[in-house]
């Protein structure tokens, strides 16, 4: 089983862990001698309960999560989360911060204009975002509500490698492409969110993790389903919560454990970007995208000296059974995102073919 399947390098929805996907399937038409799929039991059940109590242990148990923290398993994707994020917390000034470094950051700052006096504290911009700013570069208002920043720019395939100051304002921030790869010490942080279909689970559910005393605060006219205290007081269950994505979730965490926890994890997705960026380093026919010192272990971003030379590797990976090597449409060239599920001898097997396809061009 699984000699079959392909080395899956999407940037989301991506590849799961093989072991996840044969327990699901081991257990989708009957859940534990329930005589059910968990796609079909009540949220409301016993048993539903219980995998929903285990998930969210597990995750705070993994994630370090502090007691003054509420873990919240939410839909709508860290899209929503976007338009929440003011909705929620700027009502204490009506200001906020965003660092825009890619694509998402990008968003998040558009939408959150609607909602009030929004700076941008920092911006990549000006080198076509291929590097992370520094401490130095970012200004954040005193009497900013939050500062909002995104760990990991999945188009652009930067990281930030530190986390930064803000003076006691807030820090908001967007996980979605690096949550479980990488220690962090969450009481620096207001809120932390994440979709989950990178390192999580499949599509479907966005995981927020909001200090309690930040909650409460929203704006009056905030939708209800997006009112985090709404979503505490009713433990992410006000109505019928992404329940077959949070099981395999659950799955997902049991098998992270096995691979040493989140410590474990860390060395093993740096060993994997380390190897990628040294072939892409040490060839003739690529460069990489982004700058040395601001590189993602989750997404590698690389390209040759022309579109035609990049269309004909990512035409070649396709046949050597590699998939989604393309780059996202607007920066072009070439994408490998090497996510937690991806195992080392997928990253090695690329590594491989570009040292060859750098040799026969």
């Amino acid at each position: 089983m699984g000699n079959e399947r392909i080395y899956n390098f999407s940037a989301g929805p991506s590849m799961l862990p093989l072991e996840v996907l044969t327990r699901a399937g081991a257990e989708i038409t009957n859940y534990q001698g329930s005589g059910m799929s968990v796609m079909e039991m009540s949220h409301r059940s016993k048993v539903f309960q219980k995998i929903f109590d285990d998930t969210k242990a597990k995750f705070k148990k993994l994630m370090n999560v502090p007691d003054d923290y509420e873990i919240l398993f939410l839909q709508g994707g860290a899209s929503t989360q976007f338009s929440a994020i003011p909705l929620n917390l700027i009502g204490a000034t009506g200001k906020a911060d965003y660092a825009v470094t890619g694509n998402f950051s990008s968003l998040a700052y558009k939408e959150a204009k609607k909602y009030g006096d929004i700076a941008v504290a920092v911006s990549s911009e000006d080198q076509d975002h291929s590097y992370i700013p520094t401490q130095e570069q970012i200004v954040v208002r005193p009497d900013a509500s939050y500062f909002y920043y995104c760990a990991n720019n999945t188009v652009y395939g930067t990281e930030w490698q530190y986390v930064p100051e803000t003076g006691g304002v807030p820090l908001v921030c967007d996980m979605s492409s690096n949550i479980c790869s990488r220690q962090v010490d969450i009481s620096k942080y207001g809120v932390i969110f994440a979709g989950a279909q990178k390192n999580l689970a499949p599509a479907g559910l966005t995981i927020v993790i909001v200090k309690k005393e930040l909650a409460g605060h929203q704006d009056p006219k905030t939708p209800l389903m997006l009112t985090w205290q709404t979503m505490i007081e009713k433990d992410s269950m006000y109505n019928t919560p992404p329940c077959w994505c949070i099981y395999i979730l659950g799955l997902v965490l049991d098998w992270l454990e096995e691979q040493g926890g989140i410590p474990g994890m860390e060395k093993i997705k740096h060993g994997k970007a380390q190897m990628l960026y040294d072939v892409i380093d040490n060839s003739r026919l690529f460069t990489c995208a982004a700058q040395p010192g601001s590189r993602s272990d989750m997404n590698v971003t690389f390209r040759s000296a022309t579109p035609e030379l990049d269309a004909k590797f990512v035409a070649e990976s396709v046949e050597a059974g590699f998939s989604n090597l393309k780059g996202h449409r607007k920066v072009g060239g070439m994408r490998a995102s090497i996510y937690n599920a991806m195992p080392v001898e997928g990253v090695e097997k690329l590594c491989s073919f570009i040292q060859a396809f750098d040799k026969n061009n």
